[in-house]
């Protein structure tokens, strides 16, 4: 069923050029990234927009394109940490940590580093250095991003003593040394193995909270991480151009968190109880988004489409793949892996042809695994014999993210 937008959003997008037609009609079409690109940002100007970005309280971003084309956007400067930060003040297994002062070390792509060295640097009238220096990567007063390479997998031991060593010094700045850790979970997953590797382990302070909210977890990462770290950990889901719009309590389910937002799921094609997020959203007043197809799809605790119902969160549209009759999503290809593997901790699958496809793995602790279970378990699920090849590296993407699909693959 359709969820069309309340009267206050309607309120908030009139004068909006975009919008004009739907205002006219009644009839709010989902709207796609492609349609917001088109004529951007004319089809967005208003006076009281231009006026924002004159005065600097509106600015042009770009979406963080994790395997895909980047958009551009307009919104409030720190939209995305403000949201992190008031949803983390309120979370009720990590509230305390925001009370406590901690302050906050962010282990993630060498992007967002490279971002905030950017902005820091240009603050100054300077270009940024190659390896920013510590005051270069802190954000604001309370947080700091430590990554300077774009694969983890290749850390050398100087960099993860160099970061332990930069969390020790953002600990002790806390009356208790306490510290919440923000992160990706792969790279958190990396560090921890890095760190056991050259024995550093026992130098790596254990965080408070950690709350990971960059991209995709899989079932064996969040695994490894619970047996890794005796704190609460919460995954936050959003985008660039929303905010956050749910957020896992510290035993993995998913709780709605749309303050000025509605969210509908649709089927990703019919009869399918794979969904499609499509959310209104007036959080952002600078560029508000009625019925905005997020390029996410998620899956419910009953295949209906509730949303506050959403038990998973399922990887990207533009992701999927269809092998034989089945149309596979990163959420389910992760599920029957954690299943029947839970020793992998990185993977890629490719499908070159309609009768074989091949999936790369590497594993926790280096050594390939006996797969019997799990090529069983791939060959019902996609009608199709999958080859599995260990790998000691599993190549990270140009975005500093892991892709679960080899470019090479495609739709059969």
């Amino acid at each position: 069923m359709t969820v069309q937008p309340s009267a206050e959003m309607v309120e908030k997008i009139r004068g909006i050029p975009l919008y004009r037609d739907s205002l006219e009609s009644g009839d709010f079409p989902i709207l796609e990234k492609s349609v917001i690109a088109r004529g951007f940002p004319d089809n967005w100007m208003t006076p009281e927009l231009k006026e924002a970005l004159d005065t600097g309280a509106a600015e042009f971003v770009l979406s963080t394109g994790t395997n895909h084309a980047r958009m551009q956007l307009i919104r409030p400067p720190y939209f995305l940490l403000k949201s992190y930060y008031r949803l983390w003040s309120e979370h009720p297994d990590i509230a305390h940590t925001w009370a406590a002062g901690c302050p906050r070390v962010s282990i993630t792509t060498v992007l967002a580093t490279e971002h905030v060295a950017r902005v820091n640097a240009r603050a100054r009238g300077e270009e940024p250095a190659e390896r920013p220096s510590l005051a270069d990567r802190r954000l604001d007063e309370r947080t700091l991003y430590l990554n300077q390479r774009l694969d983890p997998a290749l850390w050398s031991r100087a960099d993860v003593s160099r970061m332990i060593d930069e969390i020790d010094q953002v600990r002790a700045t806390h009356p208790e040394g306490r510290y919440h850790l923000d992160c990706s979970s792969y790279h958190l997953a990396h560090l921890v193995l890095k760190a056991r590797e050259w024995g550093l382990s026992d130098r790596l302070a254990r965080p408070d909270s950690i709350v990971h909210a960059y991209e995709y977890t899989p079932d064996n990462v969040s695994r490894f991480l619970r047996e890794q770290f005796d704190c609460p950990i919460v995954d936050l889901f959003g985008s660039t151009e929303l905010g956050y719009l749910y957020y896992s309590d510290k035993d993995g389910r998913y709780h709605p968190y749309l303050d000025e937002m509605r969210v509908e799921l649709v089927p990703v094609e019919q009869g399918s109880t794979l969904y499609s997020l499509i959310v209104s959203s007036i959080r952002n007043p600078h560029m508000p988004l009625i019925r905005y197809r997020s390029g996410d799809c998620a899956r419910t605790v009953d295949g209906t489409p509730d949303p506050a119902r959403i038990a998973r969160f399922c990887g990207r549209e533009k992701e999927l793949i269809r092998v034989g009759s089945t149309l596979v999503c990163h959420g389910d290809l992760d599920r029957w892996i954690g299943e029947c593997a839970p020793s992998v901790f990185l993977y890629r699958l490719r499908v070159s042809d309609g009768s074989a496809a091949e999936l790369e793995y590497a594993t926790f602790d280096g050594s390939p695994i006996e797969g019997g279970a799990l090529v069983t378990a791939l060959a019902e699920h996609l009608e199709l014999a999958v080859e599995l090849v260990h790998r000691e590296h599993i190549p990270i993407g140009k975005s500093g993210k892991y892709a679960w699909l080899h470019p090479e693959s495609r739709d059969h």
